[in-house]
């Protein structure tokens, strides 16, 4: 329906997370209403800062770096600059009780195997580039000829397997262009071995990345209370549970009340209900960060059986974060840690004091141990002081921290953390987005769940700024070429200096 204070259209907004923040405050911005629909007690999605007994803690780690002009610049919009800190980037792999530089240096790594094992990598490199996999359609393939099978098992195998949960081989070549592009062992090695060379266009990756002091929930917190001065609504513990439409439009969503905030910020007292109660919104536009299988499971009526079960299809992984409290000197300087060691299930560690002094407290940090998992497993239904114990046993199996030095813990879930990419998923993606453009144009999916796509945190607010755009003024911006698989976004051309692009991460 129009807005019959302003008569403008009615956008409502799923999720209150970056896209979701980012699409109200663009469109408040323009003087249109917008009503945002969370279904979680806190702003921010994976992005937010969790906060237990004063100590605050990321969701997985956002580096605030980009490529992205208007991104940037609504950084610096949302929050004062004395808010941000320049944080330095460093990250290392464990590996068989030894660190390696991240991205690998080749005098760190190639002294870290051993002169024979260095040696060995190096024929099977070159062996890759000489003789390379016919078909490098899978990761796999895609990622031994480029390193050869040595390197591959190293430095890649076990952390990704962790991360997905199946076999490397089982997963397409898409990931290397997202997390892994512009591999260059070989230039690492010349740069080792010939340091005079003049070599101009080695890519490497930033060496430092702003960040909120208070963590990245400050900036999504901060953007919340900018949306409600704009007169925009967020309600707070309502999920989204229809989204109806009629005559090729979406008309509104439905939702049930899942917590105590009721209708939220925003919204009269009068207007609060009882938890399990369903809410009726209308909308003349929809733009949605909610999971995209779930918005078209979500339609009603409901979509055609070969849509839904291309919904169905389409799969995530789950994530669980175990904060651990240490004294500081068990810290480390790094942001992260990856653990490629097969023997333990942790596959990331944070040391949340290396992101920001003011996330712990004087003479402690927290470690963040990160688990992959799958809602439902062993793991997701362990009881947060079993998770706790685990992580203990684990940090200590490492040797990084004794057990008996932590002295507390803390436990975060994370549903639906990270699309997965599986060989049918362009196949899947594409027939929801052909029926929702064809029965509902009036839905903008955006962000990363929103559009099963696996962008960073500036790239899904690019997405939510094109949108908001395409709304406000009629613009006709294509959001799905928004794409990180474009440039790796933590790249830049660098002189000469002994690194590699190459990028372990999953």
């Amino acid at each position: 329906m129009a807005d019959a204070r302003r008569g403008s259209p009615h956008t409502v907004i799923i999720g209150a997370g970056p896209a979701g923040l980012t699409a109200a405050y663009e469109l408040g911005k323009h003087g249109l209403p917008v009503t945002v629909i969370e279904g979680d007690a806190m702003v921010g999605g994976i992005s937010r800062t969790a906060e237990r007994e004063g100590w605050r803690f990321d969701i997985g780690g956002h580096r605030f770096f980009t490529k992205v002009p208007e991104v940037e610049a609504l950084w610096h919009e949302i929050l004062p600059d004395e808010d941000f800190l320049m944080r330095p980037r460093m990250s290392r792999i464990f590996y068989d009780g030894k660190f390696y530089d991240y991205p690998l240096k080749a005098r760190n790594a190639l002294g870290n195997l051993g002169i024979i094992e260095a040696i060995r990598c190096v024929l099977s490199y070159v062996w890759a580039r000489i003789r390379p996999p016919k078909n490098e359609d899978d990761y796999e393939s895609w990622l031994v000829a480029r390193f050869g099978w040595r390197l591959y098992r190293k430095f890649f195998k076990t952390y990704t397997e962790k991360v997905w949960g199946v076999p490397v081989s089982d997963m397409p070549s898409d990931w290397a262009a997202q997390r892994v592009k512009t591999l260059s062992l070989s230039n690492a090695i010349v740069n080792a071995l010939l340091p005079r060379r003049n070599q101009k266009d080695i890519t490497s990756l930033i060496e430092e990345f702003q960040y909120p002091k208070f963590g990245p929930g400050l900036m999504w917190e901060t953007a919340r209370d900018k949306v409600l001065a704009a007169g925009g609504t967020i309600v707070m513990e309502e999920k989204v549970t229809k989204v109806h439409h009629a005559d090729g439009r979406a008309t509104g969503v439905t939702t049930v009340v899942t917590g105590g905030y009721g209708a939220g910020a925003g919204a009269p007292e009068s207007s609060r209900h009882d938890i399990g109660a369903e809410k009726f919104y209308p909308a003349d536009e929809i733009i949605s960060s909610m999971a995209f299988s779930s918005l078209l499971l979500a339609m009603d009526p409901p979509v055609p059986p070969g849509v839904e079960k291309a919904a169905g299809a389409l799969k995530y992984r789950d994530f669980i974060t175990v904060a651990l409290v240490v004294p500081e000197s068990a810290g480390f300087p790094d942001n992260w840690i990856y653990i490629h060691d097969p023997s333990v299930k942790v596959g990331r560690i944070q040391n949340f004091g290396s992101w920001s002094p003011y996330l712990i407290k004087e003479g402690r940090t927290c470690l963040g141990l990160e688990l992959f998992v799958n809602v439902g497993d062993e793991y997701w239904t362990m009881p947060d002081d079993e998770l706790i114990e685990l992580g203990k046993r684990e940090l200590e199996h490492l040797g990084l921290v004794q057990a008996a030095g932590v002295e507390r813990g803390f436990v975060v879930r994370m549903p639906k953390a990270y699309p997965y990419y599986d060989k049918h998923y362009k196949a899947n993606v594409d027939v929801l987005r052909g029926w929702l453009l064809a029965n509902a144009p009036n839905v903008h999916p955006v962000g990363r769940n929103g559009m099963f796509k696996y962008n960073n945190q500036d790239h899904s607010m690019l997405t939510a700024i094109l949108t908001a755009q395409n709304i406000a003024t009629g613009s006709t911006h294509d959001v799905w070429e928004v794409n990180v698989e474009e440039d790796y976004h933590e790249q830049k051309a660098v002189p000469a200096s002994g690194r590699t692009a190459s990028a372990p991460a999953a």
